[in-house]
Formats: structure tokens, C-alpha cells, sequence
């Protein structure tokens, strides 16, 4: 059975600069899918069971992580932090812990198995497991969660996550994006201003959280602002005008106006492109659905019906 792992990083070697074709689905252990949970679980217990398995095992000293490479195959295993495996980590010897984790993220051949190896390492903060968290991430909707838990632990911790960012789509994207706002770096804060935002309808869950932690109404507002940061703020404001249930709106975003202003000022003096124009139009047409933002409007179309713009529509 190939491990997830090798699965992983044969698929980055075929797209080294950009997400896996389906998230790297079917995985090698598509056959071998784990329990699914109970829909009248007690949810407090979720992981209780691949805790309990931990316990044991590192309660024999001379167990090999190679005992754990089947144990957590019909137990139901959390794919986000899980407070029971983290105290089972915690409870064990720390480089125990470390080397369990990183033979069971690098061997392991079911899902379930890497889940709790990643669990391990992200209650650990040694920058020598980089290379293993990012390549298992790629996978990222079922590794992205906790790849980003454990990569925003580490000392260099915003560069790794930029660089597993760049890889990621769907709610892989959503896991890593959230932990680079969490991150606060500045390294982490130049990124999220230009590139957080990849078009797909979940940046709705984040897009706010990056207007506000960035201080995106004191970068849009320079008057110097580059193009890439312009355009991005077209796209964070696009998703913030139908985001609702997901995140922050602009209907609650407090410099939403200022933002909007800014945003409309610099396209004005912008080269027209189509890009620009359908991101714009967008946002015109989300925003005249309510008075409150009916100058924004006009200012927005003010630039999009000028002739030089028309032809790119």
C-alpha cells in the first residue's frame, strides 16, 4: 500500500507551483475509508478513542511507531485539533512524541493514521519537521487543518505557511489563510494583502478576517498602493458583498466606505483590463442592491462606463 506521503509528493512533483488536480484525490486508501461518526455522538468524546490508543502505546516504552501503523483504522479520528489527542501528546515524552508523529505522517497508509501523526507534531514546534507537515498539507483538505496548526507553531512558521498558501485550494486554502491571520507576521501580512483571495466561493469564510487583520484601509488608502494590492482589494470586497453566513460582510466591516472609496479611486487610474472591469462590475451590481452605498456605485460606474473600459468588458 503506498503511503500517503509518497502519494503526496508524487503528485507535487508533477504541479510544483500550484494545487494538487482534485486535492490529490482518489488517495491510495480510497478502499480503506475509517468509521464515519455517529450523527448523536457525545462530540465531546471525539478522539477520545485514538487518545486512549496513544496512552497505551507510550506506555510501553519499546513499542515501535510501526505498532501504531493500523491501530487507528476503525476509530473515528477529528480532522481539526483535538483537545484528547493533544493531551495524550502532552502526557508522553516530547521527542517520543515527535519521532511517533513524523514515522506516522511519512509511513502512514491510511488517512486516520497520518491524521494522528500531524496531531502529534502540532503540539511540537521543531522547524526540522517542515518539509513533512508541507508536503502532507498539499493533500489539504483532509491534512490542511491541522498541517497549518502544526506549521504556525513553528519559529519560521509565516514563510512555510506562504509557501503551503500558494499550493492550496478549496477549504485547504480556508485552513492555511486562517492560520496566516492568526500568524500576524508582517512576512504573513504582505502575502494575505495581495494573494489571500484565489476567486473560489469559500474565501468567503476568511475574507473579512484578512481585511482586519491586515489594516487593509490603511494600505488601500496610500496613494501609492501597487497594483497588485488594488486588485486583490477588488476581490476581498467582492467577497464581502455576499459572504454573508460565512464571515464578516461589508454591511459590518467598519471602513467598508473608506475601502470602497479608495478602491474606486485607484481604479480609476488603473489600465482597464477585463479582470478589473468583471471584478468592479461585480461590486457595483452587489452594492446597488442597497441605498446605503448608492455614491460607491456611482463612483464605480463612473470609471466602467468610460469608453476605454467598455471594450474590455
Amino acid at each position: 500500500m503506498t503511503a500517503l506521503f509518497e502519494h503526496a509528493l508524487l503528485l507535487h512533483r508533477q504541479h510544483p507551483d500550484g494545487p494538487l488536480p482534485r486535492d490529490g484525490e482518489p488517495y491510495p486508501d480510497q478502499a480503506r475509508r475509517g468509521r464515519s461518526p455517529s450523527s448523536d455522538r457525545d462530540r465531546r468524546r471525539d478522539g477520545a478513542d485514538a487518545a486512549a490508543i496513544l496512552d497505551a502505546h507510550f506506555a510501553r516504552p519499546d513499542a515501535p511507531p510501526s505498532d501504531l501503523a493500523a491501530a487507528f483504522d476503525d476509530v473515528y479520528v477529528p480532522i481539526h485539533r483535538n483537545d484528547h489527542i493533544a493531551a495524550a501528546a502532552l502526557r508522553a515524552d516530547r521527542e517520543r512524541v515527535r519521532r511517533t508523529g513524523r514515522w506516522l505522517v511519512r509511513h502512514g497508509t491510511h488517512r486516520n493514521a497520518v491524521v494522528v501523526g500531524l496531531g502529534l507534531l502540532a503540539t511540537n514546534w521543531d522547524d526540522g519537521d517542515v518539509p513533512l507537515i508541507q508536503t502532507i498539507g498539499l493533500l489539504s483538505d483532509t491534512f490542511g487543518a491541522l498541517a497549518a496548526e502544526a506549521l504556525q507553531r513553528r519559529r519560521h512558521g509565516a514563510q512555510a505557511l506562504v509557501w503551503l498558501a500558494e499550493r492550496v485550494a478549496g477549504w485547504g486554502r480556508v485552513y492555511v489563510v486562517e492560520a496566516l491571520c492568526r500568524r500576524g507576521s508582517t512576512e504573513a501580512r504582505e502575502w494575505l494583502l495581495r494573494h489571500a483571495c484565489d476567486g473560489d466561493y469559500l474565501n468567503g469564510y476568511f475574507a473579512g478576517e484578512v481585511a482586519t487583520v491586515t489594516h487593509l484601509h490603511a494600505a488601500i488608502l496610500a496613494p501609492d498602493a501597487d497594483d497588485d494590492l488594488v486588485d486583490h482589494t477588488g476581490r476581498l470586497l467582492l467577497v464581502m458583498t455576499y459572504c454573508g453566513g460565512m464571515g464578516m460582510t461589508l454591511q459590518t466591516y467598519p471602513p467598508a466606505l473608506a475601502v470602497l472609496a479608495a478602491h474606486a479611486g485607484h481604479l480609476a487610474r488603473q489600465a482597464p483590463t477585463a479582470p478589473r472591469h468583471r471584478t468592479a462590475g461585480a461590486i457595483a451590481e452587489n452594492l446597488a442592491k442597497h441605498d446605503r452605498w448608492n455614491d460607491i456605485v456611482r463612483r464605480y460606474r463612473a470609471v466602467l462606463d468610460r469608453p476605454e473600459w467598455e471594450i474590455r468588458a
